[in-house]
């Protein structure tokens, strides 16, 4: 996966993940949730981890512990599998098929292009142009099929 420059990264065990109570993570995946999904924090670009910190009256390390030991991910790629799910769907969106990749991928919060290409190709390893491509095509031929059916029926 050399392609945009993705390296996997070797897992550490970081001490203070051991030092939140189960409990406590619960508690605070509930609520990270809450922000990040249902209020769709991850479309704004300048939310970051010390923000969500601040918000929920907690630390960063918490925020990372929680994510980490939860999600099985960092912040930012537990951020951005959210945004690329929601790339995804706009990509295959009939309403936004005029939208560049550009516009979608500042949608759903990347701050630039570089970022955008990287987390998509990273979680579905291919591009968002590959990913709209092979499904429009698969919709269209399956809207033909349809349609040649329909004529010989």
């Amino acid at each position: 996966m050399n392609k945009y420059n993705i390296n996997e990264k070797q897992e550490k065990e970081a001490v203070y993940r051991s030092l939140v109570s189960p409990a406590l993570m619960d508690e605070l995946k509930e609520k990270i949730l809450n922000v990040i999904v249902m209020q769709k924090k991850y479309k704004d670009k300048n939310y970051s981890a010390k923000q969500l910190a601040v918000d929920l009256g907690t630390n960063t390390r918490y925020i990372s512990a929680v994510v980490n030991v939860r999600f099985h991910m960092n912040y930012t790629s537990f951020v951005n599998k959210y945004r690329i799910e929601e790339a995804m769907s706009i990509l295959l969106d009939k309403r936004y098929q005029n939208l560049r990749i550009e516009e979608v991928s500042d949608m759903v919060g990347f701050a630039n292009r570089q970022s955008f290409y990287a987390s998509f190709y990273k979680v579905t390893g291919i591009t968002p142009k590959e990913y709209k491509q092979q499904h429009t095509s698969a919709t269209s031929m399956s809207a033909a099929k349809r349609k040649a059916n329909d004529i010989y029926f």
